[in-house]
């Protein structure tokens, strides 16, 4: 097609053909700034042709294939399912704005391809899969002691911190969850898909989420109204945290022979003063004193009205320093569960 990156069927020709220009003449040529272009055929070498045997995960915009670029890089690669209304230009603004976001505790993206109507872009790969494989899945793959359940909690907030309060401008996630915050080999937590929402403004809402079993995330005013702020992040952050601390997924937890979401049973031993009966049943030691903080932090996240949750950087102080909470000022939390 004469292009290293981009399908000749896009709209924008002219565009597509700069792109094309700037690169390097390998396989890897250089969009402007730090993004990397693929052709579609490295990426499928890379993946061998997105076999099932290298499909490493599944959301709301796309799957997810481990790949081996010809110098031997990993990389994860996501093929697109959503279809955005954006022409070429305005895609490929959005991802080099994304892929200049940097910061330890998000994931990289390092490039992408355009090919007729395939959108796929290219991430750097990490080793230990997503949150939720590691310790929600029903056969875990490794055991994590609470100090490096502690850390991954922080790093989270720290890149929550960073997309709402230090970002310019700033960007809401509108889709944390477990299978979302990807692990490193040394267990450092790094969010994925940020910014994208933005690409696919239309595709990503509460009722495809539901497809993806994500109700137990949601903040109440964002699932019922779609009101949408930093403050629904914030909402999904205390949930998560309580995942971290329990074991349990957010939205299929079964208390007592009755379906609950786990916030709602958290509430519940919270005004019965037995938070520690939610600690997963395989720390088998850990510091009962912060644990119970973290938890009442997760709390204070997940209040029903969105005003009285703290700011990221708000809950980083929190989760940091062994402080007095003040507990008179907690409210019960919100959730939306679905009818069957």
């Amino acid at each position: 097609m004469g292009l290293s990156c981009f399908g000749a069927s896009s709209g924008n020709q002219r565009k597509a053909n700069y792109y094309a220009r700037q690169g390097t003449g390998d396989a890897e040529g250089t969009l402007v700034g730090k993004t990397k272009s693929f052709s579609f055929n490295e990426l499928t070498t890379a993946t061998d042709n997105f076999h099932q045997s290298n499909k490493i995960g599944r959301g709301g915009f796309g799957t997810v294939y481990k790949g081996k670029l010809k110098n031997g890089v990993p990389v994860a690669v996501k093929t697109l399912s959503a279809s955005s209304k954006q022409g070429l230009h305005e895609f490929l603004t959005e991802i080099e704005t994304i892929s200049n976001v940097r910061h330890p505790n998000l994931v990289q993206l390092i490039g992408c391809c355009v090919h007729g109507p395939n959108r796929i872009l290219v991430y750097e790969y990490l080793q230990n899969n997503s949150l939720d494989h590691a310790l929600l899945g029903r056969s875990r793959t490794v055991k994590l002691e609470w100090s490096k359940r502690a850390a991954i909690c922080m790093d989270i907030a720290r890149g929550l911190a960073y997309l709402h309060e230090e970002l310019v401008p700033h960007i809401v996630h509108r889709d944390i969850k477990a299978s979302n915050i990807l692990l490193d080999k040394d267990f450092t937590a790094k969010i994925g898909d940020f910014g994208l929402a933005k690409l696919f403004p239309d595709n990503i809402t509460h009722i495809s989420t539901k497809i993806a079993g994500t109700t137990g995330y949601l903040a109440p005013e964002y699932a019922l109204g779609g009101q949408l702020t930093k403050k629904a992040d914030v909402y999904s952050f205390g949930i998560v945290v309580l995942e971290i601390v329990s074991g349990r997924s957010s939205s299929s937890s079964i208390w007592g022979g009755a379906q609950k979401l786990l916030v709602e049973q958290t509430w519940q031993l919270y005004e019965q003063g037995k938070m520690l009966d939610l600690v997963d049943a395989e720390l088998e030691e850990f510091p009962e004193k912060e644990v119970l903080r973290y938890m009442i932090i997760a709390l204070f996240c997940t209040q029903a009205n969105a005003s009285r949750r703290p700011l990221m950087s708000q809950v980083i102080e929190m989760l940091s320093r062994d402080i007095q909470l003040n507990e008179k000022e907690l409210t019960p939390p919100g959730f939306f569960q679905e009818s069957e």
